[in-house]
């Protein structure tokens, strides 16, 4: 007897491989997927802004990147000592200006170039609460902020998007997207973390007016959009606390591990997920940490990773192991001195 509920994941009609560009936004879903895309070797991008949580937040971070408008210091606020973006998470924050325009700008135009070559975006709601400025505050190019960067709260208003906004404003931004660049696939998830802030019945609420309008999307761009489960199966086939971490709203590494499976399987090529295994087991040596390592068996091992990520070079040219096979070599080098 199976004491669980499978979620079914229908087929797609395309694939991922290594030579797929892909850029991720959204809420911390898209940051778990995208670290295992980057641990893999995949060309992607991932949350350019941040960590974002609402549609509408996300969107305006896309079209941002369309029109090229770089940020200036006229975009950044200050609050508790430090310079902040209300478009981007606290990550790129700083205590110097300059520091902070840099974080900014650095990450902006790197992915204002890489969108409009991309294959794939991956985007992950979170939450359909957002928060308004105020026309008190400090006029902002959108009144929705990313991060309220834990200025008071009578800076904003709190509001929940209806499903006729999101659909609105996504249906006019993937019709950009497309005309930008036509073979486009989009992929859309529900973060499965839990926004118990909101309450329990609102977060309810909340989740349910994302799945409608994504469901919504789908309609309007059947041929080119897709929905992947990761709530469905954070919420069914893992239905036990066990599966969260300590707070019980985000999925503990395993349910993250087995969610990154399910779309393992889902999307990628069957040459892709041999590739994937391959160089899991190298980053798995790459990583290890001796108890002895001033030994003549440990200086064995490394050679042996070296020798190991040169075949993996060779074998699949199209990825660099370059960064991995200089830091094993300084390991050696360390051993010299």
């Amino acid at each position: 007897m199976d004491f669980r509920t499978r979620i079914h994941i229908p087929e797609v009609d395309f694939k991922i491989d290594h030579t797929s560009k892909m850029m991720l936004f959204g809420s911390c879903f898209s940051e778990n997927i995208g670290i295992r895309l980057q641990q893999s070797k995949f060309n992607v991008d991932v949350n350019p802004f941040g960590i974002l949580y609402n549609p509408m937040s996300v969107s305006s971070s896309i079209r941002r990147l369309l029109d090229k408008t770089e940020f200036t210091e006229s975009d950044l606020v200050i609050g508790n000592e430090m310079y902040h973006s209300f478009m981007h998470h606290g990550s790129f924050s700083d205590t110097d200006k300059d520091i902070c325009l840099k974080n900014i700008s650095d990450r902006f135009n790197k992915a204002s170039d890489f969108i409009e070559k991309t294959d794939l975006l991956l985007i992950t709601f979170g939450t359909a609460y957002v928060y308004r400025l105020n026309q008190s505050v400090e006029e902002a190019r959108n009144d929705v902020v990313s991060n309220c960067h834990k200025f008071p709260a009578d800076n904003f208003v709190r509001a929940r998007l209806t499903v006729e906004e999101i659909t609105e404003d996504w249906i006019n931004l993937i019709t950009v997207l497309k005309t930008v660049n036509p073979n486009l696939k989009l992929i859309f998830t529900v973060s499965p973390i839990r926004h118990w802030k909101d309450g329990a019945h609102e977060n309810q609420i909340s989740k349910s007016i994302l799945h409608i309008a994504i469901d919504k999307l789908i309609s309007n761009f059947i041929d080119d959009m897709y929905y992947f489960p990761a709530y469905e199966i954070m919420i069914d086939e893992l239905r036990d606390y066990r599966f969260y971490e300590e707070d019980m709203n985000h999925p503990s590494s395993f349910a993250v591990d087995y969610i990154w499976k399910q779309f393992s399987k889902t999307y990628f090529t069957d040459i892709t997920m041999t590739i994937n295994k391959e160089w899991g087991q190298i980053m798995k040596a790459v990583n290890h940490k001796p108890l002895f390592p001033a030994t003549s068996s440990y200086r064995n091992f490394l050679k042996k990773t070296v020798s190991n990520m040169n075949d993996f070079a060779l074998k699949y040219p199209f990825l660099s192991c370059e960064q991995e096979i200089n830091h094993v070599l300084s390991l050696l080098k360390s051993q010299d001195n």
